[in-house]
């Protein structure tokens, strides 16, 4: 092997295992994981190729000026890549419920549109929680 073959296939392997870095830590990489509580909105499959489950959680809030309170929403998207707790979300649209969800860096085609993905539910709103686990 010459001088210039052995630097070449350095820098080749070099960057092919940046990239493949660049692409765990950007895709696959779970940075947070967390709850959400709120109002479930809806939940919609779509999409043109890869079809996913795609919702909105609205959170409800309570904020301070000066005296006066006012009441402030906050909307949370998320997908689902799971069918079952997809199913079980369309099921109870309106319902008060908690969502956790892990967050990546950036979204996938076939995982949803957004970078939050909801794995398991709670349904808070009947007399008992319901839950998928």
């Amino acid at each position: 092997m010459t001088k210039k073959t052995k630097i070449i296939s350095i820098v080749s392997t070099t960057l092919i295992a940046a990239l493949a870095i660049f692409i765990y830590i950007h895709y696959f990489f779970v940075f947070g994981e967390g709850v959400k509580a709120g109002e479930l909105n809806y939940v919609v499959r779509k999409g043109y190729i890869f079809k996913t489950y795609e919702g909105m959680l609205i959170q409800s809030g309570f904020k301070s000026k000066g005296t006066t309170g006012t009441i402030q929403s906050y909307e949370f998207p998320f997908s689902v890549a799971n069918k079952e707790v997809a199913e079980i979300l369309m099921k109870n649209s309106g319902q008060n419920m908690q969502l956790y969800y892990k967050e990546y860096f950036a979204p996938l085609m076939w995982r949803g549109m957004q970078k939050y993905v909801v794995y398991k539910v709670e349904i808070t709103d009947k007399d008992e929680i319901i839950n998928n686990e």
